[in-house]
């Protein structure tokens, strides 16, 4: 196996590879591919069309079965594991039934939206900032926390392109565990969320000891608790500990082993008692979000997630329901990156 955390294929086992993205950060995510002699699961597919086709034309060139792919796993919702299922014609796609739910809630126009306005208000500049401080004294919600957001919008999705993608749904749905073959090898499908989104999906390969993880692992980076409750991915993270597998695929970072999964379940278990503590000392969330010290994961990446993770804790204390305010969960981590960065 080649360096296990350079950008593209590497073989995992006998009929499986995984592709990475390199560093992991946002939208970067790992996909993979299961093949036999008569058939082929893709699993997730990546978050713009250009980087889809970039993966699709690496597989095809090394492996004859994925000229035709039968099947594709989305393994959650989020865009960067779905939007580029277009690429996939005519392939049976499966998700878990609230993955594909909470697929159609969020369509790609809706990320586009956010990111050309936040290169707008980028590109204005020093308007910017007082329009965000009028609007905040006007307590204009919505429209302060896009300007909040914006430069740090713009930095992180900079790479992606999210025009001409048609939101493609599954076409096969499941609840807890579905079973797959590829020939003769089954490969397992285990809902475990909600957790990081509504409806988690792992994929395990038993026979060869290769689990896929989608977005319940993220490795040297910190995850982001978009559903929750946190008791939820750590059942998840447990279950990957009993199901012992040699080779691991996050949905974001290097391939990984137990200790890292180990470790990440550390991470969940001290942001989910820091934030119930501050909770119950009647801080707000954001300030909680910048209070809870970081020290022992100061080398992983994306730190400013801590602001949705802290969020996510008080939303469950409070028995708070209904979708999430993605744009001011984006306001709030810039909020937290610039404190980080100086």
């Amino acid at each position: 196996m080649k360096d296990p955390y350079q950008k593209g294929l590497c073989e995992l086992a006998d009929g499986i590879h995984g592709y990475l993205q390199p560093n992991g950060s946002w939208g970067l995510n790992n996909a993979g591919l299961i093949h036999g002699k008569t058939s082929s699961i893709l699993v997730d597919t990546l978050f713009d069309l250009h980087h889809t086709r970039e993966m699709l034309a690496a597989l095809r060139a090394r492996i004859p079965q994925a000229r035709t792919i039968g099947t594709v796993v989305n393994t959650h919702a989020n865009g960067d594991h779905c939007w580029g299922n277009q690429e996939v014609a005519g392939a049976n796609i499966v998700a878990s039934a609230r993955g594909a739910q909470e697929m159609a809630e969020l369509p790609p126009s809706r990320v586009a939206w956010m990111v050309r306005g936040a290169n707008a208000a980028v590109t204005l500049g020093p308007l910017t900032t007082v329009a965000r401080g009028v609007l905040g004294a006007l307590r204009v919600k919505p429209l302060h926390h896009m300007l909040t957001a914006a430069p740090f919008v713009a930095r992180i999705f900079a790479g992606f392109d999210f025009g001409g993608i048609d939101l493609t749904l599954p076409t096969q749905t499941f609840e807890k565990k579905l079973t797959l073959t590829v020939d003769d090898r089954a490969v397992e499908l285990l809902e475990v969320g909600p957790a990081h989104t509504q409806g988690d999906v792992m994929v395990h390969i038993p026979d060869a000891g290769v689990l896929f993880g989608g977005d319940i692992l993220f490795i040297d980076s910190h995850p982001v608790v978009w559903a929750g409750p946190i008791s939820n991915w750590v059942a998840a993270l447990d279950t990957i500990l009993a199901l012992q597998p040699k080779v691991i695929v996050p949905g974001h970072g290097p391939l990984t082993n137990l200790a890292a999964v180990t470790r990440l379940k550390e991470y969940l278990v001290y942001v989910d008692a820091q934030a119930t503590q501050r909770h119950a000392a009647g801080m707000d969330a954001l300030t909680a979000a910048k209070d809870i010290a970081l020290d022992g994961y100061r080398d992983w990446l994306d730190a400013e997630r801590i602001a949705v993770n802290v969020d996510t804790v008080y939303r469950h204390l409070e028995g708070r329901t209904g979708p999430v305010n993605v744009v001011e969960m984006f306001a709030r981590m810039a909020l937290v990156a610039r404190a980080v960065r100086h």
